[in-house]
């Protein structure tokens, strides 16, 4: 009987271990996935999303039920076994308490800013304008410019009597739908923004002086 205890505690081990690298594993995979959602959102990539987000739904729920089960061999293999169980718990807590959207929001702004403030000054100097030949409001900076939008490395700007709006977007979706960072000019109002003539925007939180994230 005595002999017997080694092997079982030597084959428990490993199980415990890979049970616990699995779940860190997946638990990263959807966290990862949830925060850099936002840099994926825009068309037509958004359709990757529609394939992606369900399978790691799928596999993080798999995985923490398969974690659970492991929780029925504490009693003979000891607390070790929960370890699995309690990483999946405490992701699944940031998914659905920490603002990992706001974080991404945070660090796109200021990942970009820089850049993104860089060509907002061209813009007003009248070095980049309008180049799309089908909307009059858009310049595509294309790839020898920084990434700094969303759909195509395109920004849309508003020339009015007050000065330049400039959109960055963070997301385009079908339907005319966006999100993004739009630069207003000193005293400018968001809300006059020309894409916004028809509709107030749905979301609309300032970041800096003359930088707000918007929404239609």
């Amino acid at each position: 009987m005595g002999g017997s205890t080694p092997a079982t505690t030597a084959a428990a081990g490993p199980s415990v271990r890979t049970a616990l690298a699995a779940a860190a594993l997946v638990s990263a995979v959807t966290l990862s996935v949830a925060i850099f959602e936002l840099s994926m959102a825009d068309w037509p990539s958004g359709f990757v999303l529609l394939a992606i987000i369900p399978l790691v739904a799928l596999l993080f729920c798999g995985c923490a039920l398969w974690s659970a089960t492991l929780l029925l061999r504490i009693r003979n293999g000891g607390v070790k076994f929960a370890l699995p169980f309690l990483v999946c718990a405490l992701a699944l807590a940031v998914l659905v308490y920490a603002p990992l959207h706001e974080i991404a929001l945070q660090q796109n702004f200021h990942w970009h800013r820089q850049n993104r403030e860089r060509i907002v000054a061209r813009v007003a100097a009248g070095e980049l304008k309008p180049n799309v030949s089908h909307n009059e409001n858009l310049i595509a900076l294309g790839d020898r410019e920084p990434n700094v939008s969303a759909g195509g490395n395109d920004i849309v700007v508003d020339q009015t009597d007050e000065g330049t709006y400039v959109l960055f977007l963070t997301s385009r979706g079908l339907k005319h739908y966006f999100t993004g960072f739009l630069h207003v000019p000193p005293g400018g109002d968001p809300k006059k923004f020309f894409e916004f003539e028809d509709k107030p925007p749905s979301r609309l939180v300032r970041y800096d002086k003359d930088w707000y994230f918007v929404a239609n």
